[in-house]
């Protein structure tokens, strides 16, 4: 029996796989398509929850792997959950904590079982099963749990790749077994996650396996990992087509306007990124004409705002020559202010783009924006 969607289409792109829509979450709706800011562990690094919810963003990222080693889960349950540790109003997707982990390449051990891994906090030792990757997203309360999957890197042979793709059906399977167990009276969704590599015929495999266990959401996992755009494009429209229309579709790890775009005219929904923060943080600050660098000699005496089309609060109160003094200071008002920046600046993009698709020319509106941010200023 199919489960109950949380997806509702609102409108379609008459020209692309465009859409928008709403997902139901227990800490409200969620319009789509949407960014996600990554709040790593538990607060989006200088943004404070009031200003991330000035700026309007309904869901936010925390980090299982970070979290479950510090402050750990059951501080955070006795909390109230994520929500009751920090305040935020909002819904909280959390990953599962694969991603990190398997980036401790000399720190862990794969099994069939799950991942032996050592801290790199303390070098304790760990053994994250998707059990447990459940059982900790129960105790922060997410409102999306993701399962524990095995992400191959650009460049992994077909064998490894198939390796992964098996571990991450079995752990799919796994994951949604003690989801189901142990949800209780709190209603977050678990997600399943399509692996496969840069191999269509994985991708295809892994999208039936994955679709076969009937999960709320579906992500893309394994994209936007060191490869060229165009296979990730490639690769993007390929597994996209794969998934059904009543779920919400993610797409982890891409935050830059190009990528988003892409991934919207495919039909994705969800998406998120460190890097609109990381790199403000910086001194990269997105514009309509491109990204700039605060850095440069020639915004000394620049009077005028970040972005002169952007109506966020940094650029209605404050000029360039003020954050790049802030910047070569090292103040942490910098962070703040830049931070704060390039978030809202990618919400208003989103913004931008579900009105383009329910007016019928998120083409039109793509191609335009493009044809802006990649001039120069």
């Amino acid at each position: 029996m199919s489960s109950a969607s949380i997806f509702t289409t609102i409108a379609k792109d008459a020209k692309s796989a465009a859409r928008t829509g709403v997902v139901e979450l227990p800490h409200g709706r969620v319009r789509t398509p949407v960014f996600m800011p990554v709040g790593t562990n538990a607060t989006v690094k200088a943004v404070s929850k009031d200003s991330l919810a000035e700026i309007g963003f309904e869901i936010i990222l925390a980090n299982t792997y970070h979290l479950y080693l510090r402050p750990g889960h059951e501080l955070i349950r006795r909390a109230g959950g994520l929500h009751g540790f920090t305040g935020w109003k909002g819904n909280f997707l959390t990953d599962s904590g694969g991603f990190q982990v398997f980036s401790l390449s000399k720190l862990r051990k794969i099994s069939d079982e799950g991942v032996k891994f050592q801290s790199h906090i303390d070098g304790s030792r760990h053994f994250l099963t998707p059990e447990l990757a459940v059982d900790i997203q129960t105790a922060f309360r997410s409102d999306v749990f993701m399962q524990l999957d095995v992400c191959t890197p650009w460049g992994a042979d077909e064998k490894d790749s198939l390796a992964a793709l098996r571990k991450t059906t079995a752990w799919a399977a796994r994951s949604k077994a003690r989801w189901l167990e142990t949800r209780g009276d709190f209603q977050g969704k678990l997600f399943g996650i399509v692996q496969g590599n840069f191999y269509k015929e994985l991708r295809a495999r892994s999208a039936e396996e994955i679709l076969a266990l009937d999960t709320p959401g579906v992500a893309i996992g394994g994209l936007s990992v060191g490869e060229p755009f165009d296979v990730y494009a490639e690769l993007l429209a390929y597994t996209a087509a794969l998934l059904p229309e009543d779920k919400p579709r993610y797409v982890m790890g891409i935050g830059t306007p190009e990528y988003i775009l892409e991934a919207v005219q495919n039909g994705v929904d969800m998406f998120d990124c460190v890097f609109p923060t990381r790199t403000a943080r910086n001194g990269l600050l997105f514009t309509a004409f491109g990204p700039i660098s605060i850095k440069q000699a020639r915004y000394a005496e620049d009077m005028g705002p970040a972005d002169p089309d952007c109506n966020c609060r940094v650029c209605r109160e404050y000029s360039r020559a003020y954050l790049r003094h802030l910047y070569k200071n090292d103040e942490i008002l910098f962070s703040m202010l830049a931070s704060y920046h390039n978030l809202a600046f990618l919400h208003e993009l989103v913004r931008r783009v579900r009105y383009s698709i329910e007016e019928g020319n998120f083409i039109d509106f793509k191609r335009e924006f493009l044809s802006r941010y990649r001039s120069k200023l």
